[in-house]
């Protein structure tokens, strides 16, 4: 079981900690991060929903949620890398990319819920770049990780300092092949799954490339905020995530950290909107992705010339279609939200009728218990006065008795 003593005191001592429920959605399993004490959704991005850890254990001893987890902040020096699908949790058998990885890290690692990967919880900062690549995956913020307390046995007990391993790693496992070609230690070679890879252009020398693209000067209005041509504001959103994700290979950090310097930035972003926990900006960043076929690949650029035409790198072929294409996405992601806000409203709707059910037993279970008690009392009043009127009677016979003998006696 979970306990106070199984987990490192570097994450005990922080008030980071959200409870989760498990869930289905678009038929796959994810975790819901929800309110310790509350049960309402949580945000990873807002502080207001989190808790100290004691209070997300007493929740999930309740029986109210499926387990806890622990957020990264900007403010912390805690680096979480995920390992997935590395572990047979019938034999316990670890592939050898996962072994080498949690040897090499010598920090605090614990069995994934499902029992299936590995969390490894170390202190450092997340080299810059892609943070994902096939089943390995780094955070250091605006995320939550799943803690089981699961610890693996001949791991430490506590989350070590190891900057200089995280970036081997990070080199080894999951920047992108060019950045690791450059530089003089030798290449890991893996066998992972495909994934978007990082463009490795710094922030200034990607938006350079952008405005100066074919499409230009429609990223860069877009980039000032003006959303002349959409129909809403979150049309627009949708219009920038997609060509930033083509900048930025799809990097989701890189695509974030841009829209936040943005003029299209605003409150909106960082608010939960969805049954799962996300906040608008993290489905918006993730369905741009998804939506994205093509990226920046710096070997295809001239050396003449920093714009590119349509046909060859450019993520459309114009503004119709552009706005097209985001039109309908966003309307995709406005029936996804009433879906979603409709999912959440259920769910707090019947655990209102679970509250109210138990109410009305208890009140019915008091109402049984006193008009028992009534009718007891009732019942001992009625026998007391049955038994006065008995001996009223007898006295009364008793009496007549002795006046019938009396008469008899005169009579003789």
């Amino acid at each position: 079981m979970l306990t106070q003593e199984s987990i490192p005191e570097e994450l005990v001592e922080q008030p980071q900690w959200v409870c989760w429920r498990r869930a289905e959605r678009d038929g796959k399993a994810t975790k819901i991060p929800v309110v310790p004490g509350v049960g309402s959704f949580a945000s990873s991005t807002d502080p207001e929903t989190w808790s100290d850890f004691e209070t997300a254990l007493g929740y999930l001893e309740r029986g109210r949620a499926d387990g806890v987890g622990f957020v990264f902040t900007e403010e912390d020096t805690i680096v979480g890398v995920d390992l997935d699908d590395c572990r047979n949790p019938e034999s316990g058998d670890v592939d050898d990319d996962a072994q080498d990885i949690i040897e090499r890290l010598d920090s605090y690692t614990e069995v994934s819920p499902s029992g299936t990967g590995y969390h490894v919880l170390i202190q450092g900062s997340l080299p810059d770049g892609r943070n994902r690549r096939g089943k390995i995956e780094c955070y250091d913020t605006a995320r939550f990780f799943t803690v089981t307390g699961d610890r693996v046995a001949a791991t430490p007990r506590d989350v070590a300092h190891r900057q200089d391993a995280l970036e081997a790693i990070h080199r080894d496992y999951v920047a992108d092949e060019e950045s690791t070609q450059s530089t003089d230690s030798p290449k890991r070679v893996t066998q992972r799954d495909e994934a978007p890879s990082s463009t490795s252009l710094d922030d200034d020398s990607l938006l350079k490339k952008a405005k100066r693209a074919s499409n230009g000067e429609k990223f860069e209005r877009l980039w000032n905020g003006n959303i002349t041509g959409y129909d809403s504001q979150s049309e627009a959103d949708m219009a920038l995530c997609c060509l930033l994700a083509f900048w930025t290979g799809g990097d989701t950090q890189q695509l974030e950290r841009l829209f936040r310097q943005s003029g299209l930035i605003r409150e909106k972003w960082d608010e939960v909107h969805y049954a799962d926990g996300s906040t608008y900006g993290e489905k918006t960043v993730e369905r741009a992705i998804s939506n994205t076929s093509e990226y920046y690949d710096p070997g295809t650029e001239s050396n003449s010339s920093d714009s590119h035409t349509p046909s060859e790198t450019s993520p459309d072929v114009g503004d119709d279609v552009d706005r097209n294409r985001a039109y309908l996405v966003e309307k995709n992601r406005l029936l996804a939200d009433r879906v979603d806000t409709l999912e959440a409203t259920l769910e707090q709707k019947n655990e209102r009728i679970e509250t109210l059910e138990r109410e009305v037993q208890q009140l019915e279970d008091e109402l049984a218990n006193r008009e028992r008690a009534a009718t007891s009392t009732s019942q001992g009043e009625a026998g007391e006065q049955g038994g006065g009127a008995e001996a009223e009677t007898e006295a009364s016979a008793s009496v007549w008795n002795r006046t019938k003998q009396w008469l008899g006696t005169d009579s003789e």
